[in-house]
């Protein structure tokens, strides 16, 4: 499999980790700043940017352990850590499995929300389209990001927005720092605040009129918030 990579700077490894429909450069402001600390570690996940598509509908899970081998093949040990959204995912995965040190996630995905009767009631009204008019089920329902896929992505897309990673977040034993935007409608401060409650000993960071992107929004705060944490 053919991953794009960006390296720059020497010392301990940090790894960036993006959001689904996103790719490494998406962390330019971050990676501009701490590769003058660390040596930094930015990659496109398979399926994305310019890495190579998915051989199947993969889950978290497929991620997470794609990451692991990927990082081993690259001679990268128990990295520094930043996330965002979907990497955030595969992140809670692998700091469940003690594989990431210090580790900052940015409006990180994972928790879903409990399912309202409207949720069920636009669930059933999709499949009842899908049967007889599977067009417009297809180009009418789901998220604008999930019209945008191929058909394996859309599988996979499905198998990642359903699971909810709580109990991974019990799991994991490494300190983890929280940043939200205070305006992030995708991964809303209170879905920081259950992952806070499930990971012992973790911090959380709300960046005041910043969105799902908080990381780009104010680079500079964030930055320090994350140079701070993994100083300490």
């Amino acid at each position: 499999m053919n991953v794009s990579v960006l390296r720059r700077g020497e010392g301990r490894d940090l790894v960036f980790l993006h959001g689904y429909l996103s790719t490494k450069e998406s962390f330019y402001p971050q990676i501009d700043y701490f590769s003058r600390f660390y040596r930094v570690t930015a990659f496109d996940f398979p399926g994305f940017g310019k890495s190579d598509p998915i051989p199947a509908a993969w889950s978290v899970g497929d991620y997470a352990a794609w990451t692991e081998q990927f990082l081993k093949e690259e001679g990268i040990s128990f990295p520094l850590v930043i996330a965002h959204s979907f990497g955030g995912r595969v992140a809670v995965k692998c700091l469940a499995r003690g594989l990431f040190d210090r580790t900052v996630l940015c409006g990180c995905a994972g928790i879903v929300p409990k399912r309202t009767m409207g949720y069920y009631a636009h669930v059933y009204a999709y499949k009842f389209v899908r049967k007889i008019a599977p067009v417009y089920a297809t180009t009418h329902f789901g998220s604008p990001e999930y019209r945008t896929l191929s058909p394996l992505m859309r599988e996979s897309y499905k198998k990642i927005v359903n699971e909810d990673l709580r109990e991974e977040a019990k799991q994991i034993s490494r300190p983890v720092l929280f940043i939200n935007g205070e305006k992030d409608t995708a991964t809303p401060p209170s879905s920081a605040k259950i992952y806070q409650s499930c990971v012992a000993g973790s911090k959380r960071v709300i960046m005041r009129g910043c969105g799902h992107f908080a990381h780009l929004d104010d680079p500079l705060a964030f930055n320090l918030a994350a140079e701070e944490f993994f100083d300490e």
